[in-house]
């Protein structure tokens, strides 16, 4: 079945990949500016926004996802590699594209997946959330009519930036984290990422000086990639930047993705 996605602008395809419990509306901030020049492809990976659940006789590992990226991407006609822009979870999808031979570039921003182990702190603060937006989801929502409280509550999972998140985007963002039918399935698939060493692609990866979810610590490993790649720490970007600083993320894309 197909994935549901965006698919605006004209010119060669650049791909968008969402983070977990969210869908391609991560991306809104940052659409109108990257289509002026691209074809922008925004998915809705499977299990997550209006997309069908991941096909319930595989597991929905990164690497697995990243092969029905592949056959998505052949059902629309696209069959040479394409550029592609990734977040969070998506992030680690992009960045195994290009292990894969799937990407012509990759930008990877606060990718999921350089870590040693798991870490348990993002299940506790990702499974306490859902947990609390399922129980009190009329409540949930009318919190994020506040500019105050879409900081505050969103401060560890997107960073800092909550409240330039529209109030409508925030509700948007809050209903596809409660409604992702397959988070937990996904979750608990998750390894980490392993053979990038080889990768020859450009590859640009982004964590924010302000991302409090995937930190330096522990979750920003390079053992795995290539010793060639470009490597940015943006000052004031949270976990999801696209909010807070639209025309930075928007420009990092483009400075870096493959030339025309």
């Amino acid at each position: 079945m197909m994935w549901n996605r965006l698919d605006v602008g004209s010119g060669r395809p650049l791909v968008l990949l969402h983070g977990i419990g969210m869908s391609h509306k991560a991306w809104n901030p940052i659409v109108p500016i990257l289509s002026q020049s691209r074809r922008v492809i925004a998915f809705d990976v499977a299990g997550f926004g209006d997309s069908p659940k991941f096909d319930s006789n595989k597991e929905p590992t990164i690497q697995n996802l990243v092969e029905a990226l592949a056959e998505q991407l052949r059902e629309m006609g696209i069959h040479e590699p394409v550029d592609i822009v990734g977040n969070s979870m998506g992030g680690w999808m992009a960045l195994e594209a290009a292990r894969t031979g799937l990407a012509s570039s990759v930008v990877a921003i606060s990718p999921a997946g350089l870590w040693h182990e798991s870490p348990t702190h993002v299940k506790t603060i990702f499974f306490s959330m859902r947990h609390a937006i399922k129980r009190m989801p009329t409540f949930s929502r009318r919190l994020m009519k506040f500019a105050v409280c879409r900081e505050l509550l969103l401060a560890i999972p997107i960073g800092v930036g909550g409240r330039n998140i529209p109030e409508l985007d925030a509700v948007s963002s809050l209903n596809d984290f409660n409604n992702a039918s397959d988070f937990e399935r996904t979750f608990s698939n998750a390894g980490r990422f392993i053979d990038g060493q080889n990768i020859k692609i450009p590859l640009t990866i982004a964590f924010g000086t302000k991302d409090w979810l995937l930190t330096r610590n522990n979750c920003q490993m390079k053992n795995e990639l290539p010793t060639k790649l470009k490597w940015v720490e943006p000052r004031g970007w949270g976990h999801v930047p696209m909010w807070k600083d639209p025309h930075g993320v928007a420009n990092l894309i483009l400075e870096n993705i493959s030339a025309e």
